[in-house]
């Protein structure tokens, strides 16, 4: 592993760094590093690679106290600050959950993880094709086995950069071009691998924009696929779009938690996808952060591992925010700012 390069270095290398200090809107802890080898934390600075239009960009976070320091080096100084504002935006800086801590804190199914997490937030992604093209990886398997193809999809496709040896998920138009057989090779299963380049060719052409403001019109075009499902399209919506009224009722998590709730505690019932979705209803705009809390919080994204096991064995992607200090020492701080 490459060691971290330092603040002067970046500043020499890159002609462009933007850097920002802020105070999240609700309490914030940053996460670890995610277990598709993208996101790295090192101490209290967590770092990755991101492209903006094909622009690379180092990105870093560190806590100090209660404020979040973001950076940003890059050769083109609007692809700095457009990563700046992506990682502000998966991280959840300026998401207030007062709201739905003081609505749902003695909620009988989840208030007490609530007010035991009042912190905890969905995780996106930075980029939503990423949401998209992970969802589709990790149906119908268990997580360590899709972890381990996007690993190798990252390996293969992903840009690297050669001097702190950080690597990128792959953009639509990297995976628009592979064939569905280098994807197999991967692990992936071969129906899944055709889906992920058809997916990957309608976002790279443009015929479906993940960013547009009318999410459903892309959500139709996709379900379109072969092996685009319902489950795949609530990842999008929820990792990638930041639409926490969406959640992946059908993941088999959910469908034993339900069960085990309406029957009593039978370990082994599973409830219906449409009951699943009657349960989470009354949570309304707040369901998918609701859905996180109900499951512990135990779940995946780019910028953190969960910190115990999955409640279900496969198809269980949601996103868990795993505990860090509150403070940071200036050590760390000068990895983003040169003090």
């Amino acid at each position: 592993m490459s060691a971290p390069a330092t603040v002067a270095a970046l500043d020499e290398r890159f002609a462009a760094a933007v850097r920002v200090r802020t105070t999240p809107r609700w309490p914030l802890r940053l996460p670890g590093s995610g277990r598709d080898g993208v996101a790295r934390r090192r101490g209290e600075v967590l770092e990755r690679l991101l492209h903006v239009d094909g622009v690379p960009a180092i990105v870093r976070a560190a806590q100090d106290r209660g404020d979040i320091v973001l950076g940003a080096w890059s050769a083109d100084e609007a692809a700095a600050g457009e990563a700046v504002m992506r990682t502000r935006r998966a991280l959840g800086v300026d998401d207030d959950l007062g709201p739905f801590v003081e609505r749902f804190r003695w909620d009988p199914l989840i208030g007490a993880s609530v007010r035991r997490r009042p912190h905890l937030r969905v995780r996106g992604r930075p980029v939503a094709f990423e949401a998209l093209a992970w969802a589709i990886c990790e149906q119908l398997i268990e997580f360590e086995r899709a972890a381990g193809i996007e690993r190798r999809i990252v390996w293969r496709y992903g840009a690297h950069d050669p001097v702190t040896g950080l690597r990128d998920v792959p953009s639509a138009a990297r995976l628009a071009g592979a064939a569905p057989a280098e994807l197999c090779a991967l692990g992936l299963a071969e129906k899944r691998a055709i889906a992920l380049v058809r997916c990957a060719r309608e976002v790279a052409s443009g015929r479906v924009d993940l960013d547009a403001p009318d999410h459903e019109a892309g959500w139709a075009r996709l379900r379109r696929i072969p092996e685009i499902g319902r489950w795949t399209i609530d990842m999008l919506a929820l990792h990638g779009q930041g639409r926490l009224d969406q959640f992946p009722a059908g993941d088999l998590g959910f469908l034993k938690l339900v069960g085990r709730l309406r029957s009593g505690g039978d370990p082994d019932a599973y409830a219906t996808e449409d009951e699943v979705r009657e349960l989470f209803a009354p949570y309304g705009a707040w369901a998918g952060l609701a859905a996180t809390h109900a499951l512990g919080g135990a779940s995946q994204s780019s910028f953190g591992p969960p910190v115990s096991p999955s409640p279900s064995p496969g198809r269980n992607s949601l996103v868990n925010a795993r505990a860090a200090t509150s403070g940071v020492e200036m050590r760390s701080l000068s990895a983003i700012h040169c003090e």
